[in-house]
């Protein structure tokens, strides 16, 4: 009977690994790689039929675990999702997304048996989509379920050296595999929209989302604020507030209000005032040069 392939996508790999000791004991899942980036699992899926991926809430990149959730939708035999994360904060996203479980990590005791439960159900309705195989001695009828074959594919010299380092590339958690664009991706109405930086004008952090502001329009996005802060400040944002992310380019007033009190006024059909708090006015002024 085949397994059900399993892909560990964490960025913390104490935790692939605890993953890999837990799964090494159950007898219909088989742990077939890892993965630190949703960019980096859906290379994989492209060349694995995965049953089982075993992804972060949180991953680093451009996009989150629920993103890749929201990547896969609509995909043919796409594998189940059990969501690890540390918090039920996503829980709800997780499962309108289709996930088969959420698991707060650590697991409670027994908590995993239940996880194993639900996999087990989806696996007697999910089909491995086959991969292609051209039969050396021109027999059409596949070998028996339960026979090993090697299929030898004939690799001509000069591209070998293309294709080990491709391989080594794909399997490299460190590689640098795409070309990081200045756009920040959100969903809205099922379409995933690409808003330049440029066009930012300033991001609000709201509960565990962020909404992203521009000349016309809000977006909801699915990252924290500390995350768009970390990939948005080397491209002149200033966390102004720890409610607001500032597009600096867009800045054309810094106000000074009763009370010690500091506002920023932005460019724009609306001026936008956004409070600056005290402790990070200092760096501000440093920053453009007051």
């Amino acid at each position: 009977m085949p397994k059900l392939k399993a892909l560990l996508i964490h960025p913390d790999p104490e935790i692939r690994t605890a993953l890999r000791d837990v799964l090494e004991e159950v007898h219909f899942i088989q742990v077939l790689g890892e993965a630190v980036t949703a960019f980096e699992a859906m290379e994989l899926l492209e060349a694995i039929p995965y049953g089982v991926f075993f992804v972060a809430v949180d991953l680093p990149g451009d996009a989150s675990g629920i993103e890749m959730a929201q990547m896969l939708a609509g995909r043919k035999n796409k594998p189940a999702l059990v969501f690890i994360s540390d918090s039920e904060n996503q829980a709800y996203a997780a499962f309108e997304l289709g996930a088969t479980d959420y698991l707060l990590w650590p697991p409670a005791t027994g908590r995993l048996a239940r996880t194993m439960d639900r996999l087990q159900t989806f696996k007697t309705r999910f089909r491995e989509v086959a991969m292609p195989v051209s039969m050396p001695d021109g027999h059409d009828e596949p070998p028996a379920e339960d026979t090993e074959q090697t299929v030898k594919l004939p690799l001509p010299e000069e591209e070998q050296d293309s294709f080990l380092a491709a391989l080594k590339s794909a399997w490299d958690q460190s590689a640098s595999r795409r070309p990081e664009i200045d756009k920040l991706a959100v969903t809205q109405d099922g379409r995933t929209i690409l808003i330049p930086y440029d066009q930012i004008i300033f991001v609000e952090a709201f509960e565990d989302y962020s909404y992203v502001h521009t000349a016309n329009q809000k977006f909801l996005s699915s990252h924290r604020l500390k995350n768009l802060e970390d990939r948005l400040g080397p491209h002149r944002f200033f966390r102004v507030h720890r409610k607001y992310l500032v597009n600096l380019d867009m800045v054309t007033e810094i106000a000074s209000m009763p009370g010690s009190n500091f506002m920023l006024r932005t460019a724009g059909r609306t001026r936008i005032e956004l409070p600056i708090s005290r402790r990070r006015i200092a760096e501000l002024k440093k920053i453009i040069g007051l």
